[in-house]
């Protein structure tokens, strides 16, 4: 993630008025008030998966407010989900407060008047998600302002775990793929507001969806490896390996097999766009260490070898 604004390099007693300034005129506006401004650090680093923006954020003990005057600006028309690592902050919007910790997060509206009350230091990710496009993920009886999300269990936690690694492998990605990445956290996140309804059953499969989805897209950032084992995989994403299995039944292949498609068909695709790297070169870079063992895999896959493609295109 890009860093767009850090105190660490700041003098201690110019620290917080450069707090105040990046955030009411990068972030949001609204009023800031510290505990202690003497003694004030805090950062801002930023990812983009399409529509939605990432933050990930340090913030010293304070107060936030968004009033009416400042929503009159129509500078943010967006919901905020923070997702906290430590710290407590209570988001108090439409007359109620929402708690949110290390075990909850909280969605709030930028359109409605808040306030953020930090206690202690907070380190979270801040999600900016447009308005329309997640309340279009909801029946309209059900469109959310405020709201917490359970983040250590079901698909609070998947979310959670979801956000951390595209903070964490996003700057790796295409544009391409972060925005693909960011409409599927959007539907995961409006599939966990739901389900906290009571639709158990509902939320089951939709947790084995999304939990395949994340298994996949973790694969994704490793399939060049090819020391990609199932057991590493499973114990990278926190889960067993008889799960592993579990969840890609909804594929109707193993998970072996998932993984070996997937190569074949990025390789497929690299040697059919052409290009200056040789055969060999695609085929280790997508996790084959044999070049015997890739062409014969290549050929029972689309009945004509790599050679072949690379002629006809």
């Amino acid at each position: 993630m890009d860093v767009v604004f850090s105190t660490d390099r700041i003098a201690r007693e110019k620290r917080y008025d450069a707090w105040r300034d990046a955030i009411c005129d990068f972030y949001v506006n609204v009023d800031v008030n510290a505990t202690r401004p003497d003694d004030y650090r805090g950062f801002i680093r930023e990812g983009r998966f399409g529509e939605v923006v990432m933050t990930d954020i340090l913030l010293s003990e304070q107060r936030i407010k968004r009033n009416a005057q400042h929503i009159s600006r129509l500078d943010k028309d967006c919901y905020y989900l923070q997702l906290i690592h430590r710290g407590n902050v209570n988001v108090v919007q439409q007359g109620a407060t929402h708690v949110s910790n290390a075990a909850r997060g909280a969605l709030f509206c930028a359109t409605e008047p808040y306030e953020l009350q930090c206690v202690g230091e907070v380190r979270s990710f801040y999600l900016e998600i447009p308005h329309d496009a997640f309340a279009q993920r909801f029946p309209r009886e059900q469109i959310p302002v405020a709201a917490t999300i359970n983040s250590t269990q079901g698909l609070g936690r998947i979310a959670t775990e979801f956000c951390a690694m595209l903070a964490t492998e996003g700057a790796k990605l295409g544009e391409t793929d972060r925005a693909h990445l960011g409409g599927q956290l959007m539907d995961m996140l409006a599939y966990t507001l739901q389900s906290s309804g009571g639709e158990a059953a509902m939320a089951e499969g939709t947790i084995q969806q999304a939990r395949l989805r994340s298994v996949q897209q973790w694969i994704e950032l490793h399939i060049g490896e090819p020391d990609l084992s199932l057991d590493r995989i499973a114990a990278e994403n926190g889960i067993s390996l008889r799960y592993l299995h579990l969840l890609f039944r909804q594929c109707e292949m193993s998970a072996s097999e998932w993984i070996w498609n997937r190569r074949l068909q990025l390789c497929y695709d690299e040697i059919a766009r052409g290009g200056a790297r040789s055969i060999t070169s695609i085929a280790f870079d997508h996790g084959f260490n044999s070049s015997a063992h890739f062409s014969t895999m290549f050929r029972r896959k689309y009945g004509m070898s790599p050679r072949e493609v690379a002629r006809s295109r």
